[in-house]
């Protein structure tokens, strides 16, 4: 259960020179955001991470100290009560203090000046972040695991549980106890929304349902309160496209994946051919995923090719559209980097990405594919299967 030793030494040593490479003048960086804290010391326990430029790091941990101790392996774990107990030792910090500016609150920011009084804020997310990015064969091992899971519950198990006239959330709970009997870790985590438990799951037009969320496809949800699991009223009946586009995780790394299904019948045939010109760009985009290739040119030479007639609802519907065709992942769905404009940094063996064209259309739902790739020589290699979707329940 425990993080090798070796494993969280090497992405601390990672991050030291990261720094060092970003920010050669750094004196001490502050980590407080749970999946970070675990990434650097193999438990989520409640504190703070420090690392000093020129000394060991240190992990403070308020709750539970017990808990941390019998979990990490991280060298040098103290317990605290507060910042103050951290302080008295500490001594006083540098004028300049990298922080997780995207994570830590006006609060949390505020008690920590008081024990610990600094002037100035430096940004440490992108550091971590890059990381991050590149998976160890340790970090890879997990997320096979999870894509194993992953394939076999959507693409073996999921058009045994569609009958007719059962509702989106019933089939949500449905699939989740299935994913979770299967090995699914029971939840699945975002950076910039927080967690779920599995996705998005629509029947017919549900799929192209605008959401708050940053991604192609929709949902209805249950309320307005809990825009999640699906719509109790939506019914599945014959004709209908069903796009179930999940996460599973496995020891906290996870894989993402879009499968779809026609119930019954056959969706339209125009609605088929979009399809497939989906699946080709996703296998396009996966034989790009090489060492060296460059996110925001893999992303210009796809979006090229396409039609202008194509593009129209394309990574969306309506107004409710993305502009990218896939992200990193690993702790969190949404990692970076993302084969987007913009991302210019090359890509590295090791990086894992979900792939995910997909379109709207109107009348029928969003059609399209996801998998997830692991950055090769030879290009990207799923790790969640090959199945081209639009699986025929009949």
């Amino acid at each position: 259960m425990k993080v090798p030793k070796s494993e969280l030494t090497d992405r601390m040593s990672r991050f030291v020179a990261q720094m060092d490479n970003a920010s050669p003048d750094w004196e001490i960086a502050l980590i407080f955001a749970k999946i970070h804290l675990y990434y650097f010391t193999g438990t989520m326990q409640d504190g703070m991470l420090v690392i000093p430029r020129n000394n060991d790091a240190v992990f403070w941990v308020r709750q539970s100290y017990e808990r941390a101790r019998e979990e990490s392996l991280f060298p040098d774990i103290r317990k605290m009560n507060s910042f103050r107990d951290a302080a008295a030792v500490m001594g006083a910090l540098p004028k300049t203090v990298y922080l997780e500016t995207d994570f830590v609150s006006l609060a949390l920011f505020q008690r920590l000046q008081k024990y610990s009084p600094f002037t100035d804020v430096k940004a440490l997310d992108a550091q971590v972040a890059y990381v991050r990015s590149v998976k160890s064969a340790y970090e890879l091992s997990l997320m096979e695991h999870a894509g194993a899971i992953h394939r076999h519950v959507l693409e073996d198990c999921v058009p045994g549980l569609l009958v007719e006239g059962i509702d989106e959330v019933s089939l949500a709970n449905d699939l989740y106890s299935l994913m979770v009997r299967e090995g699914h870790q029971g939840i699945i985590r975002f950076g910039m929304f927080n967690e779920m438990l599995l996705g998005q799951i629509g029947f017919g037009t549900s799929s192209i349902t605008p959401t708050c969320v940053n991604t192609p496809g929709g949902i209805a949800g249950m309320h307005p309160a809990v825009p999640l699991m699906g719509c109790r009223e939506k019914k599945l009946s014959s004709g209908d496209l069903v796009v179930i586009d999940i996460g599973c995780g496995y020891k906290g790394y996870q894989t993402d994946k879009t499968m779809t299904y026609m119930f019954g019948k056959s969706i339209p045939e125009d609605a088929i051919r979009v399809h497939q010109q989906c699946v080709m760009i996703q296998n396009d985009v996966a034989a790009l995923l090489k060492p060296g290739a460059i996110p925001s040119e893999i992303y210009t030479t796809i979006m090229e090719e396409q039609s202008p007639e194509f593009l129209q609802n394309f990574m969306g519907f309506g107004s409710h559209q993305v502009k990218f065709l896939g992200h990193g992942i690993g702790l969190w769905i949404d990692e970076m980097p993302v084969i987007a404009k913009g991302f210019d940094e090359p890509l590295q063996e090791g990086m894992v990405f979900a792939i995910e064209p997909k379109k709207g259309i109107k009348d029928v739902g969003l059609v399209g594919i996801e998998n997830t790739f692991v950055v090769t020589r030879q290009g990207g290699r799923s790790i969640t299967g090959k199945s081209k979707g639009l699986v025929e329940v009949y």
